[in-house]
C-alpha cells in the first residue's frame, strides 16, 4: 500500500493504545496509510480477525497486555515519535473501580512512559462528557462549555477521562513533552461494536421507542473524521503551537443535514433501523422523558442489588433526550481540520455495513440485560487480568 500523498507526513514509529478497538483499530489503518513505517498497536484485546495484511500488516506490530501495567506500558513505547493514547474503559457498564484504573492511571503509565524514553509527542483520546453538566449542549464551542475539574459528573467515565484529560495538559512541558487531546462525539462507522449495535439489538427486539419529542440536536463523528482528527493533533504539536495542552472536539461538522452543522438524533437513528429491514421508531408511541428516567433509576437500583448489567441508565436517558451538538471552529482554526467523510455518505456506508454484516447474526432474543458479545468479551477480559496488573503496580 503506497503512503497517501492527499495529507501530510504521519512520524515514522507511532504508537496507539487501544489499538484493537472500533476506534484504534481504524486509526492504526490509517496511520499506515499515511505512511507510517512502523505502529505499534497496543490493546488488552487480542489481533483483529480482519487486520491488515500483505505489506501494510508488516508494519503493524500488535501487542496484547494492559494499560493498567506500568512495565508494559513502558515497553511499548519505546521508539515512538508519537502515542495516540486511545485506550478507554467506555461506557456505563464496567465495575467502578476500573474507570480509574483505566482512564486516570493508565494515563499516567503513558505520560511516564514517554517522558523515560524520550518520545516528545502525546494525542489523547478524550471526550465531550467531561464537560456535561446536564445542560443542553446546543452549538457550543470547548470554551463556552463547563471548564475542568468539575464540581461532579454525570456518570465515572466522564470523571476518571476528565481526570486523565487534565493530567495530560498538566504533563504538557515544552520542549522535553507536547500533549493535546482530542475528542470525537457519538462515534459511528463501520465494524462499531458498542453505540451501533446496542440501538438496533433494541430496535430489532422491538424494545426501542422514542424518546421524549425525539427532536432533539446531535452531531456525530464518523471514525475516519476522528481519526483524521487525531492524525492532525500531532502535526500540531510543536513549540509555540497553540494547540499545546489543548482540548478539542472533531466532528462530522457542517457536512450535518442542517447549515448549522446537526442532525436530529432519533432521525438520523430511525434511517439506519428502517435501512437494516427494522419498523420505522416513528410508527410507535413515544415514551415520555419523565417515565424513561423513572424507569432508569429503577434499573441502576436493580443493577446495584444484583449486579447485573442493564443497558438502560440515568446517564443514557439524558444522553437521548438533550441537545448534544458543538461548534468545531476551535479545531478547524488550531488543527486545520475538515471532516473528510461528509455525514451522509458515512451514515448511509455505515447502514450498508450493518445490513450486510451485522444483521446475519443478529439475536433476536436479546433484552435489557447485557451487551453486545464482543464488547461484554473485552469487558470481562480487562477484569479478569486486572487483578495481576494491579498487583504489579502496587
Amino acid at each position: 500500500m503506497p503512503p497517501s500523498t492527499k495529507f501530510g507526513p504521519v512520524p515514522a514509529n507511532c504508537v496507539v493504545t487501544g489499538g484493537s478497538g472500533f476506534v484504534g483499530q481504524r486509526l492504526v489503518e490509517m496511520l499506515v496509510e499515511r505512511g507510517a513505517s512502523r505502529v505499534v498497536s497496543f490493546d488488552i484485546a487480542p489481533k483483529p480477525a480482519d487486520a491488515l495484511t500483505g505489506a501494510a500488516g508488516a508494519k503493524v506490530e500488535y501487542v496484547q497486555g494492559d494499560i493498567r501495567d506500568r512495565d508494559t506500558v513502558f515497553g511499548v513505547c519505546e521508539g515512538a515519535d508519537c502515542v495516540w493514547h486511545i485506550a478507554a474503559a467506555v461506557g456505563p457498564y464496567h465495575p467502578e473501580a476500573l474507570y480509574e484504573q483505566v482512564n486516570y492511571e493508565g494515563t499516567l503509565h503513558v505520560i511516564a512512559a514517554c517522558r523515560h524514553h524520550g518520545c516528545r509527542k502525546i494525542v489523547m483520546s478524550s471526550s465531550p462528557s467531561t464537560r456535561f453538566d446536564g445542560s443542553d449542549v446546543d452549538g457550543l464551542t470547548e470554551a463556552q462549555m463547563p471548564t475542568l475539574p468539575q464540581a461532579s459528573y454525570l456518570q465515572e467515565y466522564a470523571k476518571t477521562k476528565a481526570m486523565g484529560e487534565m493530567a495530560m495538559a498538566e504533563a504538557c512541558d515544552p520542549p522535553a513533552l507536547l500533549t493535546c487531546s482530542v475528542a470525537p462525539h457519538q462515534v459511528y462507522g463501520p465494524r462499531d461494536n458498542l453505540f451501533m449495535p446496542n440501538l438496533l439489538e433494541a430496535a430489532g427486539t422491538g424494545r426501542l421507542r422514542v424518546f421524549g419529542h425525539g427532536m432533539y440536536k446531535i452531531c456525530f463523528s464518523h471514525v475516519d473524521n476522528y481519526c483524521h482528527g487525531l492524525i492532525l493533533g500531532e502535526a500540531a504539536l510543536y513549540e509555540g503551537s497553540p494547540a499545546l495542552g489543548q482540548f478539542y472536539i472533531v466532528t462530522d461538522g457542517d457536512t450535518h443535514p442542517f447549515a448549522e452543522g446537526y442532525a436530529y438524533f432519533w432521525k438520523a437513528i430511525d434511517e439506519v433501523i428502517v435501512g437494516v429491514g427494522f419498523g420505522s421508531l416513528w410508527d410507535k408511541f413515544k415514551l415520555p422523558a419523565w417515565f424513561m428516567m423513572a424507569v432508569a433509576y429503577a434499573c441502576a437500583a436493580l443493577q446495584w442489588l444484583t449486579g447485573v448489567r442493564l443497558k438502560l441508565n440515568p446517564f443514557a436517558v439524558r444522553m437521548l433526550t438533550m441537545h448534544r451538538w458543538f461548534n468545531i471552529d476551535k479545531a478547524t482554526k488550531d488543527l486545520g481540520y475538515e471532516p473528510i467523510i461528509p455525514f451522509e455518505q458515512g451514515w448511509r456506508d455505515t447502514t450498508t455495513w450493518f445490513r450486510e454484516n451485522w444483521l446475519p447474526s443478529f439475536n433476536k432474543r436479546a433484552g435489557l440485560r447485557g451487551l453486545s458479545k464482543q464488547t461484554q468479551n473485552k469487558i470481562d477480559l480487562q477484569a479478569e487480568e486486572g487483578g495481576q496488573a494491579a498487583k504489579k503496580t502496587d
